[in-house]
Formats: C-alpha cells, structure tokens, sequence
C-alpha cells in the first residue's frame, strides 16, 4: 500500500485528517463524521434495504452492507466512513439468535437471565461477512478519508443479552448485576473477550480507528459504573492495543455525565466521544488536557435547522478552540434529518 492508502507516510505521521486529530493535532476546520451517517435518512439507503427484506439481511449482504456504508460520503465531504453494521453482532456471534422485530426493535434469545452462559454455543464466523464488508469499503475510499470500525461495549450489549431486548431503564440487567455480581461479571468477561476478536478482525480487514459505543452507560450509579463500564472497556483497550498497536480508540459512553472525567482517566481511551447533554465548555475546562474530544451536537437540532444549529456549532467550535476536535453529533443522526440540513453543516463547520 502506498502511504495515503495506510494513512501513514513514509516517517509514520498520519495523514488524514481524522486519524490526524485523535493522534492529538488541532485542525481548524474540524474533521467531520456523524454517528449513523449510514443509515435512514437517504433515501437510497431506504430503498436498498427494502430490496434486500430487512436490516439483518442487509447487514450479511457484504456487498450491500458496503454500499450503504460509501452511501453518505458520494452526497457529503465526510473524513470519515463508519462501518455499517450493529452493535448485536457480538451476541450473536457468542450464541444467542438475532432477530429484528417490525417496529420494535432487536431481539435475542435465549435470554441470560434466566438461562446461562455456558449453554450458548459461540460461532465466530458470523463475524466473517462484516470483516468482507469492510474490506469491500476499504477498497472504495478516497486517500484521506478514514475507516471507523466499531463495537458496543461490554455493559450496553449486556444489557440487550440479559433481557433479550432494550429497555428504558436497562432493570433487568441492573438487578443481575447487584444481586449477583459474579454471575453477571462473567458474562462481562465472555463480552470482552469476544469484542476484542472482533475488533482485531475488523482492523485485520482493513480499518483504521473504532468506536466502542455504550448507548447505556448513563443508566449506572457511580460504583456501578467503575465496574461495569470503565474497568470492561479498559480491558478492551489494552487487549486491541497489545494485539494491534497503534490503532486508536475512540470513547462513547452516552449519558456518563460527571463521570466522563473517570472514564477518559481510567479506560485509555484515544479519544472521548460527548454525548449532546454534556456542556463542552464544562467538557473542555475538566476532561485531560490535550485528550481529543468528538461532538457534540444534538441530533434534533440537525433536524430543526436554522440559527438554532448555527448557533450550536459556533458554540462547540469555541469551546474545543484549543483542544483536537472531531466534529460529530451527541448521538445517531434521526431518519427524519433533511438532506438539505447536513449539507447546510457541513458549510457551517468548514466555513465553505
């Protein structure tokens, strides 16, 4: 591979923008992705899944999968290209079956609390189609734009295999987890464990930086937290770094609040993602000084448009003024998002 084709030139630094700013480069203009870039807000996207049945389906078409995932970067100038995938691969990967319920959202069974670990038989091949979707994307990007591979992190997916489905206050899991921490931890540990050959496989196959997502971290107490958020997602860290040096890692536990300081100090992470509750001002004056941020705007304003985004990306620009930013949404971009407002974004955060 050449040097734009790595990300690296031939002295090692990075190249691309995005990589650029989570090794920890100030760039003004910020690079740019968003959270769900790939998904139910184009059109094309709606019309491919439509072809190919349902989301599962999609996502085990690797030639589909990747089209979806390039889909984006042909109407906007991303620096980034996140895989399209979801974040229950890992679960059913570990055994238990997946499916999407019209309406309602995913399913797993059999469920784990009242059925146990070690009756899941594991079949990581079910990983393999996602590995030829990112080689298949790899091959279609520009040179300076960065593939973003991804996982969920050990306490959200937990959540979805203890209870077989999301919830609003993420109970079942929680219960579990205080009146038998053992049997929960375990289930931690086989998430690990399972996640980190996920992530070294998708970096084998060609991506560049992930993201570990933990869509519930902001459900736990504090003492909680430090068990079951930050020390699972710090043994991911280190596990991806000794297995594959060099590859960043960004951060996203959605919700933490106050202790975003905790997680960015204790996890290792490269960079810490914001979600759209957390005031960058705060974020800024308390976080590590020099760690890369991404953020933070709310997915609603983006729907609304108007003076009300303006006004919210001037004000996440002058709070990371003097800390590496990677401009991005506090959560996943929503179906209901007007072409014509990213677009408008992207001029507003670049200047054009």
């Amino acid at each position: 591979m050449t040097g734009n084709e790595t990300g690296l030139p031939a002295e090692g630094r990075p190249v691309k923008p995005l990589l650029r700013v989570i090794g920890g480069e100030m760039l003004d203009p910020p690079p740019m992705w968003l959270m769900r870039q790939a998904g139910r807000y184009l059109p094309e996207y709606r019309a491919l899944r439509a072809e190919k049945g349902g989301f599962l389906a999609l996502v085990y078409d690797s030639a589909a999968a990747a089209e979806v995932t390039v889909q984006p970067l042909r109407r906007f100038a991303f620096d980034g290209a996140i895989l399209f995938s979801d974040i229950l691969i890992v679960p059913y990967a570990m055994g238990q079956d997946l499916w999407f319920e019209a309406g309602e959202g995913p399913r797993l069974a059999p469920t784990l609390d009242t059925t146990d670990l070690s009756t899941l038989k594991p079949d990581f091949s079910r990983f393999e189609a996602i590995y030829e979707t990112v080689r298949q994307v790899r091959a279609q990007l520009e040179p300076d734009v960065t593939m973003l591979g991804f996982a969920g992190s050990p306490w959200t997916i937990a959540t979805y295999m203890v209870a077989g489905q999301g919830s609003k206050d993420q109970g079942t899991a929680r219960r579990l987890a205080y009146s038998d921490p053992a049997r929960f931890g375990a289930i931690i540990d086989a998430i690990v464990d399972a996640t980190v050959e996920y992530l070294c496989g998708q970096i084998d196959a060609g991506v560049e930086a992930v993201q570990l997502f933990d869509s519930w971290a902001g459900s736990l107490a504090p003492l909680q937290f430090e068990k079951w958020v930050i020390a699972p997602n710090a043994k991911i860290v280190a596990a991806v770094k000794a297995r594959r040096p060099g590859t960043p890692i960004i951060g996203f536990p959605k919700g933490a609040g106050a202790k975003l300081v905790d997680y960015a100090t204790g996890t290792g992470v490269d960079a810490l993602g914001l979600d759209e509750t957390v005031d960058p001002h705060w974020a800024n004056a308390v976080l590590p000084k020099g760690l890369p941020v991404q953020g933070n705007l709310d997915p609603l304003a983006l729907v609304s448009g108007g003076q009300g985004v303006a006004d919210a990306v001037a004000n996440i620009r002058a709070a990371f003024a003097d800390r590496p930013h990677i401009f991005n949404l506090g959560h996943g971009i929503l179906q209901d998002t007007p072409i014509d407002h990213v677009e408008a974004l992207l001029t507003l955060v670049r200047g054009q």
